[in-house]
């Protein structure tokens, strides 16, 4: 693991599209509607932003663990580097997201 292209993943708009579909499908098999307002669609989009985020420290403090503890023939120490480093680079942006109102 010493190149992770994040590159990939996936923009904005291809999460909010992505999201959309998401939301119309669980709405229509629990609430007989498909309607979601833009409001539902923004916070969900905030929300799985958010866990991304936190989900890059976890693994990141995960592989500092497996690092000193592992029988493994990884470097998890350097996949600890990638992961935090992709944590406090987008952490700025994630954490100006707001849930609307």
């Amino acid at each position: 693991m010493s190149e992770l292209d994040y590159g990939l993943y996936p923009s904005r708009e291809m999460q909010l599209e992505w999201l959309q579909v998401y939301l119309k499908a669980y709405k229509l098999f629990t609430k007989n509607t498909e309607q979601v307002s833009p409001r539902e669609l923004e916070t969900l989009y905030v929300q799985v932003n958010k866990f991304a985020l936190a989900s890059h420290f976890f693994w990141g403090f995960w592989a500092l663990i497996q690092a000193k503890y592992s029988s493994i023939d990884f470097d998890f120490l350097g996949y600890a580097v990638l992961r935090f480093n992709q944590y406090f680079q987008t952490k700025p942006t994630v954490m100006a997201l707001k849930i609307p109102e």
